[in-house]
Order: C-alpha cells, then structure tokens, then sequence
C-alpha cells in the first residue's frame, strides 16, 4: 500500500505515464482524458457555487413574497382534539384536524379545522397562519432555510457534474482497455509457439 507499489503512486503513473519507456499511446491518451476530467471537475466548483448563490437569492426572494399578506394569528380549538390510537393496523399522525375559531385583524370571526395536538382540550391555542382575507393558509417560507437549500443544490450540481465526468472517464478507459486487449491478441497470435522458441 506504500511507496512505488501504493495507490498514490499508481494514479500518479497513471496521471503522467510519459516518464514511463513502457507507456504506450493509449496509456498517455487515457492520462490526457483523466487530466481533463480532473480539471472539469475543479472549474465546476465555482459553476456550482455560482448557481447555489442564485438559488440562495430565489429563495429570499420568494419567502418575501410568501410573507406578504400572511399574518399570524391564534386559533381556540372548539372541541377537544380526538386522541390519536395506534395499533398494528394503523399509524397515528403527529397531530389531527380539529374545529377552531379565530379572529383576523379587522375583528371578523372565522371557524375551521385546524391542526392541534392529539388530545388537546377545547378552548387550547393554536397558531396559525391567515391571509389577507382572515382564512387559514400555509406558514411563510422561512428565509433561513434559504442557505441549506442553497448549499444542497450547489452540491448536487457538483456532484452530477464529477458523475458526468466519472462516466466518461470509465467508458474512455473501457474502450482504450478493449483496445489494448485486441492489439495484445494480435501479437500473441504471431508470437513463436512451443517447439520453436530462438
């Protein structure tokens, strides 16, 4: 596993097989396939951050927006949450939809099904999300989020793009390992055969 027999020093020959007498074409045109892949996966870091920072910017820009027009607010269940029961037949959830009333910001009375907690009693809080209108609507996205999703999609664009390259590295060796298979077949065929070795 060291020195001239070590991983290391098998991909460094393999990365520059011309110091070697016994590199042959295909060896120093697969080492020109695999510096090019290691160097397209280098330049598509900043390719890749580039797109994470638009997303980043995607994502502020729509949680703004999401924010616009919803406010919260705070719902008083009407009726106790029915408690949740699970059994091998049946998978409970982590909360349930249960009556509630609220009131929007000019003072108008609402009622609807909400989420609460398994067994909550009548008359518990729940917050809530409503629009500009005083109905119930989904929690804003939220802008700190923006940054991990950001970052996933910077990542998985680099690794898609190293996939890519990978790919095409194994198919070039493939064919260049066919190659070199045919072309020592041809020399063993005329290679002197038992019996009249010089």
């Amino acid at each position: 596993m060291h020195g001239s027999s070590g991983p290391i020093a098998r991909f460094a020959r393999r990365l520059f097989p011309g110091r070697n007498s016994l590199a042959r074409g295909s060896d120093r045109f697969e080492a020109l396939v695999l510096k090019l892949v290691i160097f397209a996966a280098v330049l598509a870091i900043p390719v890749a951050a580039a797109a994470g920072s638009a997303n980043h910017g995607r994502q502020v820009a729509a949680a703004a927006a999401d924010a616009t027009g919803r406010t919260p607010a705070t719902a008083y269940l009407l009726t106790a949450a029915p408690v949740r029961i699970v059994d091998s037949e049946s998978v409970g959830t982590d909360n349930s939809t249960t009556q509630a009333t609220w009131t929007d910001s000019r003072g108008a009375r609402h009622t609807g099904g909400v989420l609460a907690t398994p067994g909550s009693p009548a008359g518990s809080a729940v917050p809530i999300w409503i629009d500009a209108r005083g109905e119930l609507t989904a929690a804003p996205r939220n802008a700190s989020t923006a940054v991990f999703d950001s970052v996933l999609v910077g990542l998985w664009l680099w690794f898609a793009v190293v996939a890519a390259l990978v790919l095409v590295h194994r198919v070039v060796r493939l064919v260049l390992d066919r190659q070199r298979a045919a072309a020592w077949e041809r020399a063993w065929a005329v290679y002197p055969r038992s019996g009249s070795w010089p």
